[in-house]
């Protein structure tokens, strides 16, 4: 695939695509195309299309082909494709919590949206509205049912794994009234997973060492800003703020799957009739309890997808609402959102249906998409 994409331009990141989207690879050998941030969703979709099909055609020079599933479904060896001490450092610190941190790495593939933080004004709104979002989205897009060529009764396992991760990093922060002093407090509770060294040397932390305890004169060397910077990079709660708002929690969708999360989400956030339809619709489901993604509520969405009944109600209002904004603007988007939502929440099913009922019919775990990714 190197020489294919050795006609793009290079940066320091990797290939430049055409318009503008980073290529990197994960530890299991999946690849992630990160757009550019653009004015609107449409632009969006537009530029990161043209951009995967350029990586569908270097991709296919080679023989490979994208799918896009939240987990793995094949029975095959896991292995981590990765060599960065980062990676190394990881693994051994998740190892020590079960089998879970490997399969989240070389077996999950996920939709990030991102959006911005707000204003002085609205980032309060902003932060909760995608935490009441989280539930909606881990069950209308739920596309992870099985692991090792096997059902898991989940229909997202991909949150089944992180809710079994370390809670330090993977749990959404405590809702205190001001998300940046839940978040501040949040990141210096985290455990340190791994120590920047120079080359040759692991980058294994001290078990148990969180970054206010490193501020505080614990580890073998004084914490730099630095160190800060990137403790923060291995920190993976549903939704992360990192000067935008960072979605998590949606399972990577078939073929071009990931514009109706896009369109979901841009229009429910950005847009204040929707923003308030869905708030009330959300807070109904009742989030009370453990946070997410260990709550009940997130659970139910994890292992259910829209077969329950409150999460179906709950989804249909909330593609109502971002499609009736859609309507008020440009609305390229739209129709994709509306044949999602009349082929999956409003029938009770999610994307893992059609690969459980490919299963029953005895096709298998698919190697190939009707439509590529």
């Amino acid at each position: 695939m190197a020489a294919s994409l050795a006609v793009l331009p290079e940066s320091a990141d990797g290939p430049v695509f055409p318009a503008g989207s980073r290529l990197t690879y994960e530890p299991g050998g999946q690849v992630e195309l990160s757009s550019p941030p653009a004015a609107d969703p449409a632009a969006c979709a537009a530029g990161l299309s043209a951009d995967q099909a350029v990586l569908r055609a270097a991709l296919g020079a080679e023989g490979l082909r994208l799918t896009g599933t939240g987990t793995d479904p094949l029975d095959r060896e896991r292995r981590m494709q990765a060599t960065h001490p980062r990676y190394r450092a990881m693994e051994r610190y998740f190892g020590r919590g079960g089998p879970w941190g490997r399969i989240m790495m070389t077996g999950t593939a996920s939709v990030q949206v991102c959006v911005d933080a707000g204003t002085e004004h609205t980032y309060v709104d902003r932060w909760r509205l995608a935490h009441l979002l989280g539930p909606v989205l881990v069950g209308a897009f739920a596309n992870s049912p099985l692991l090792e060529g096997r059902p898991t009764g989940w229909k997202s396992t991909r949150q089944l794994v992180w809710s079994r991760m370390d809670p330090s990093r993977t749990l959404a922060p405590p809702p205190l009234a001001d998300p940046r002093e839940a978040w501040t407090r949040y990141v210096l509770d985290a455990t340190v997973l791994c120590v920047r060294r120079p080359e040759g040397l692991p980058w294994d932390a001290p078990a148990g060492l969180s970054f206010r305890d490193w501020l505080r004169g614990a580890g073998e060397r004084g914490a730099e800003l630095a160190d800060l910077d990137y403790h923060r990079t291995t920190l993976f709660p549903p939704v992360r703020p990192r000067g935008h708002l960072e979605l998590r929690m949606i399972d990577a969708q078939p073929g071009e799957g990931w514009r109706v999360p896009l369109a979901l989400v841009s229009a429910l956030m950005d847009d204040p009739l929707a923003a308030e339809e869905a708030r009330v619709a959300l807070e109904r489901l009742g989030h009370a309890g453990s946070r997410a993604p260990r709550s009940g509520l997130w659970r139910r969405a994890a292992a259910l997808g829209m077969a329950d009944a409150e999460l179906r109600r709950a989804a249909l209002a909330c593609f109502s609402a971002a499609e009736r904004a859609l309507a008020r603007r440009d609305g390229l988007l739209r129709p994709a959102l509306l044949e999602f939502a009349e082929r999956y929440p409003a029938r009770g099913r999610c994307p893992a249906d059609d690969q459980l009922a490919a299963l029953r019919t005895g096709a298998g775990p698919a190697l190939e998409e009707d439509a590529p990714c």
